[in-house]
């Protein structure tokens, strides 16, 4: 409530001040305020201060024991050593009036030579050392260069397009098979093909990677060619080696129960989990095997064909997943075979010194797979096996099932 002007507000008994701490301020009792005096009162202990009384610090000059002397000292010291350097300016001065300007350089080049000069070590220029051959980057012509064009687009990693499929083209050599049906017993072709036909259904309806289906059809022919198995366990060997794939290809693997529920609950959660440690240990933890798809959409990028172009040749591979004689050629020359039997289906040339730069090889090491894969398409298709001829027949993917090979003769005059 505010008090009227020109009054003070009186304290009544039962009211109460805050009391304030930290400010110097006493706890005051009720009541009114007593001016209190500077001298305490006869028989009360002196006041104790820590230091000093805070009101008046600016006014104090501590004095420690032992400071004025070091103080007297250090100011004579500047004195003596003020006085020294100007009685030398003024010497010096008196010298230079009288004494010639020839003499006084003379003077100058003995105090230089009286003056101890630090020596100059003087460090020879190391030539750069070469790089082993195996850190230096390869040369590419410009007519050859086809990933200039992403050089500010990190994600494709242009700079080193060209070394990563040089290292997964040597890598290759050490995923090379044979023909492992002999150690098979329980095993044929046949069987085998029946089961990649499975993997592609699946691979469709689970909408996964291309590159994840190549992945699990290599996977599984490295542990069928490790050691013998029963036909009862070929569906289980490739839904595991699909789930391995999918694991180390796709952003969101499937789960185990959705190969459960795909293998139509034949197998339990245990038997998986066991065939995928058993698949693991037969490939030594190594899954990073070269497949085709990764080359063939290089190789078409030195062309810049077409997707209709390159549609037409990825069905031509995924063809030759079923084929067991062709298990054992190298994913690269496999891609590089269908890409030529691509465009000369599509009449648009043989293969070009850039396919040859970028691939390796030659026209007359690709013109046995271009045989057998024109041989594959030529011949009437197994009613079993319709799962990739009906996939490519489709809108989406340009219906390159339906387009009629090219014949023989016109392959044969490509390929000379």
């Amino acid at each position: 409530m505010p008090f009227p002007r020109g009054k003070k507000p009186s304290v009544t008994a039962g009211s109460k001040i805050p009391k304030l701490r930290g400010k110097g301020i006493e706890n005051q009792e009720e009541g009114p305020q007593v001016k209190r005096s500077s001298s305490p009162p006869q028989g009360a202990p002196k006041k104790r201060t820590a230091f000093v009384d805070l009101t008046n610090a600016h006014k104090v000059h501590i004095s420690l024991p032992g400071t004025k002397k070091k103080n007297s000292l250090k100011k004579t010291q500047k004195k003596k050593a003020t006085s020294t350097v100007l009685d030398k300016n003024e010497a010096n001065l008196k010298k230079s009036g009288s004494i010639s300007p020839e003499s006084q350089e003379e003077e100058i080049q003995r105090g230089e030579e009286e003056t101890p000069v630090e020596e100059l070590v003087v460090v020879e220029a190391v030539p750069p050392r070469e790089l082993p051959p195996h850190l230096r980057r390869p040369q590419i012509p410009e007519e050859f260069d086809i990933d200039s064009q992403q050089q500010d687009d990190p994600t494709l990693t242009a700079q080193y397009a060209k070394e990563i499929f040089d290292y997964l083209k040597a890598r290759e050599e050490k995923f090379i098979l044979s023909d492992y049906m002999s150690i098979q017993p329980s095993l044929n072709a046949g069987m085998r093909a029946i089961l990649v036909d499975w993997l592609v259904e699946v691979q469709e309806n689970f909408e996964l990677n291309h590159e994840t289906l190549y992945l699990a059809v290599k996977v599984t022919d490295h542990f069928l060619s490790a050691a013998p198995v029963n036909r009862e366990n070929l569906q289980l060997i490739g839904s595991t080696a699909l789930l391995i794939a999918s694991k180390f290809e796709e952003r969101c693997p499937p789960c185990v129960d959705d190969f459960l529920y795909v293998c139509d609950d034949a197998y339990k959660r245990e038997e998986v989990i066991a065939m995928e440690t058993s698949i693991l240990q037969a490939l030594g933890f190594d899954i990073n095997i070269p497949v085709p798809y990764r080359f063939l959409r290089r190789y078409a990028k030195c062309v810049s064909a077409s997707m209709e172009t390159l549609t037409l040749a990825r069905y031509v591979c995924e063809l030759s997943l079923q084929e067991m004689d062709l298990v054992p050629e190298r994913g690269s020359l496999l891609a590089s075979a269908c890409l030529l039997l691509a465009l000369v289906t599509k009449e648009l040339g043989g293969w070009s010194p850039i396919l040859v730069f970028h691939s390796g090889y030659g026209v007359s090491e690709l013109v046995p797979v271009v045989r057998r894969l024109h041989s594959m398409l030529t011949s009437s298709p197994d009613d079993k096996l319709m799962a990739i001829r009906s996939k490519y027949s489709h809108k989406v993917f340009f219906e390159v099932a339906t387009i009629p090979m090219v014949d023989l003769d016109t392959l044969e005059r490509a390929l000379q």
